[in-house]
């Protein structure tokens, strides 16, 4: 794991955590690990976290696996899938309505902000 890697970790651990109202130990307890752990990987100190310990930390938080490891630099973006799949699978119950508002936001803010991702069914790299 990157130096930057272990601080984005470390951040978006503790973020998730304080949002979570958790303690350092609550965590600890609810992932089955002990304090010293949660508090290396908050302070970014783990070079190479065991892969078990941080899916228990995260399952602990909340943090599904895909978030973390795209939120650390694991899961490259071309890994992941493109906006309207990802919000149709992810928020099944929708109605169809809502998903069309939601796509048309999101198509305008990419366009304010000029993002010029591939579309759905291309690849990112012809």
């Amino acid at each position: 794991m990157t130096p930057s890697q272990r601080e984005k970790l470390a951040a978006f651990l503790t973020r998730r955590r304080k949002a979570k109202g958790m303690s350092i130990r609550g965590v600890a307890q609810a992932a089955g690990v002990d304090a010293a752990t949660v508090l290396s990987l908050e302070q970014g100190r783990i070079v190479y976290p065991r892969v078990e310990k941080l899916r228990a930390v995260s399952d602990a938080l909340g943090i599904p696996a895909a978030e973390l490891y795209a939120a650390i630099g694991w899961l490259p973006g071309k890994d992941l899938p493109a906006f309207r799949p990802y919000l149709r699978a992810k928020y099944r119950e929708l109605p169809p309505e809502a998903v069309t508002e939601i796509e048309a936001v999101f198509e305008r803010l990419a366009k304010d902000y000029g993002l010029h991702g591939p579309q759905d069914g291309e690849d990112e790299h012809p």
